[in-house]
């Protein structure tokens, strides 16, 4: 059976395998989104690292844990935020101001909130991590 939302399975089996204890954690079909988002978990230091394995097929993402991540998830569906609006989203999503991060898909590129406010740009909402 075909998966319906490859992001919200691979951000599941990532918060699963944090609440486990597991040190790492294979994400199956591999995509250009996951890798971006997996790409702003690293820069804020939620995950060690990730490599991508060409297994034939769709490819996979192999995602060294270090414990840091408390919850993560998809935003669905994809809500559109202005650069004025990013805070109403972290009231939402984010347990405290300025803890975690939401991963936001805009025009420049997918990348978190903080960078987005910072270039002045909005986007769509597809993620968060705390």
């Amino acid at each position: 059976m075909a998966d319906n939302d490859p992001l919200s399975s691979a951000l599941s089996g990532l918060d699963n395998a944090e609440g486990v204890g597991h040190l790492t954690h294979t994400v199956s079909p591999a995509s250009n989104i996951i890798g971006s988002v997996l790409e702003v978990f690293y820069d804020f230091g939620y995950i060690d690292g990730f490599q991508y394995v060409d297994d034939g097929k769709a490819g996979q993402f192999e995602v060294d844990l270090k414990g840091a991540i408390n919850e993560c998830g998809p935003v669905t569906p994809r809500y559109a935020a202005g650069v004025d609006e990013f805070e109403r989203w972290e009231k939402r999503y984010l347990p405290a101001r300025d803890y975690g991060a939401l991963v936001v898909t805009t025009s420049s590129g997918i990348m978190s909130h903080y960078e987005a406010r910072k270039q002045g740009i909005g986007g769509q909402v597809i993620a968060y991590v705390y």
